[in-house]
């Protein structure tokens, strides 16, 4: 880790210093959204099954996704910072006390890894967009599993090795321009009492009860990059020297460095870490084909010829293929004309495991452009939602539902999807050389060909699926 002293310091800006500095930010963040929440498992399970007309459908899947990845996008993970998921726990946790470690041999991402591939399993197989009572039960068993999982075991053990949302959100933090530091490394070598880590017996600025340190054991002057990190203000109420900034970085300059990170280790040695950004970026692509026409003649084709009626088989084998087949064959493929080309000794895996890391600026710019894409064209479609959800319980005051507010048109929207995903391809080209430069000094740019090759094709294939006509999921635009 190094200081960030010369860097811009979010808690530099007066007005957002005082707030996040406030012992009970954190819980100003969490209480509305668990109030939303709330509103959603309510109007899931009470209100209309047609999905454009109940906020659990529309806010889930049109406008919670598009306002995650756009925070991600311009500062970091700041609904990890105000996720309501922990509020139950907490309230738990002052009667009953954790007593159970995480396991060690599932302290990894690979449970993780597996419901993440769940959730978008299950979203596909089940039509969770169309389906307002399975969101709402989607949402009470996170609800149920994240205080279950936090009440046997000790610090956040669900948000670290359990959470598929958390883990997207590792992840795509990674491109983000903030991150948790230090001012001054030599105040934290002075320091005898490592409170952001061990947290403190005396309360924190706002008086109350005694402030915990970091429960993702991500200790500050050794954490590097945002991997793990939740936003949660922690390290920034527990540290007595007031030694915490929020700094200003490059995007994604985090995967470069194999450094042993607090809490995390080296990345480029985690095969599991390494699985998941794989499937972070090749699922974006899965996700966003799921969406255009073309997907329906491909699982027709599939259902033909396996001879089955049941999507299920032929969703997994499409999952199969994008998930790994296609990654393992793209990746391998890559690898090892990179290292044949550079005439590197280097075994294909630890090689594989370090560049797909690569990949990610890319795979999170097409997260953003189809989620945006969504969000941008159904801006304002909860605003009838929420006045018949009003007037179906006698609330007349703002007036009868306009079903034909939605947002802008998919023409002016699809210059700004072009824009993400040229980002995403600028950031994976900059990765990959400065791997090549570092990696390969003496041939750099035939370390990068074959890795610049593949960014550019998945960059076709990206602007191929943004430039299909998407379908309107969740929204009187689209049924």
């Amino acid at each position: 880790m190094t200081a960030r002293a010369a860097s811009f310091d979010l808690l530099r800006v007066v007005g957002l210093r005082r707030f996040l500095r406030w012992r009970h930010a954190r819980l100003a963040m969490q209480l509305p959204l668990l109030a939303l929440a709330l509103v959603i498992v309510v109007h899931g399970l009470t209100g209309p099954e047609l999905a454009p007309k109940n906020l659990a459908t529309l806010l889930v899947w049109v406008h919670y996704r598009g306002a995650l990845v756009l925070a991600l996008l311009l500062v970091g993970n700041l609904f990890c910072m105000g996720c309501p998921l922990l509020l139950p726990r907490d309230l738990l946790r002052r009667f009953v006390t954790p007593r159970f470690h995480w396991p060690r041999f599932a302290r990894n991402k690979w449970f993780a890894l597996a419901l993440f591939v769940g959730v978008l399993f299950t979203y596909e197989l089940f039509d969770l967009w169309g389906a307002p009572r399975a969101t709402a039960w989607l949402i009470i068993a996170y609800f149920v599993g994240a205080t279950l999982v936090d009440a046997l075991f000790k610090g956040a053990s669900f948000c670290k090795y359990v959470c598929p949302v958390g883990q997207f959100n590792f992840v795509a933090s990674t491109v983000s321009p903030f991150e948790f530091g230090v001012r001054d490394l030599e105040v934290c070598d002075g320091c005898s009492t490592k409170d952001c880590i061990k947290g403190s017996p005396e309360p924190a600025e706002g008086g109350g009860r005694s402030q915990r340190g970091c429960e993702l054991a991500l200790f500050l002057p050794l954490k590097e990059g945002n991997l793990d990190c939740t936003f949660c203000l922690d390290c920034l109420h527990a540290c007595p020297e007031d030694n915490v900034v929020i700094a200003a970085r490059l995007p994604a300059e985090e995967l470069l460095t194999d450094v042993s990170r607090s809490g995390v280790g080296r990345i480029f040695r985690r095969t599991d870490l390494a699985a998941l950004a794989a499937v972070f970026t090749f699922g974006a692509f899965l996700n966003a084909f799921g969406m255009v026409s073309p997907v329906y003649a491909l699982e027709s084709w599939l259902a033909d010829l396996l001879g089955v009626t049941h999507e299920a088989p032929v969703l997994g084998l499409l999952f199969l293929f994008a998930l790994v087949i296609l990654p393992a064959l793209l990746l391998g493929g890559a690898g090892a004309l990179s290292l044949r080309l550079s005439r590197s000794s280097e075994a294909l895996l630890p090689h594989v495991k370090r560049w797909v890391y690569s990949l990610v600026p890319l795979g999170f710019c097409l997260w953003v452009a189809h989620y945006c894409f969504h969000f941008l064209t159904g801006l304002w479609t909860f605003v009838p939602v929420t006045q018949h959800a009003l007037v179906r319980e006698g609330v007349t005051l703002f007036g009868k539902p306009d079903w034909g507010m939605g947002g802008f048109a998919a023409s002016r929207v699809y210059p700004l999807e072009l824009g993400f995903l040229a980002l995403g391809f600028l950031g994976s080209v900059g990765l990959a050389w400065r791997l090549a430069a570092a990696d390969f000094p003496a041939r750099p740019a035939r370390a990068f060909a074959p890795w610049g090759a593949l960014v550019a094709l998945l960059l076709t294939g990206a602007i191929w699926l943004m430039s299909q006509p998407m379908e309107m999921r969740g929204t009187m635009l689209g049924g």
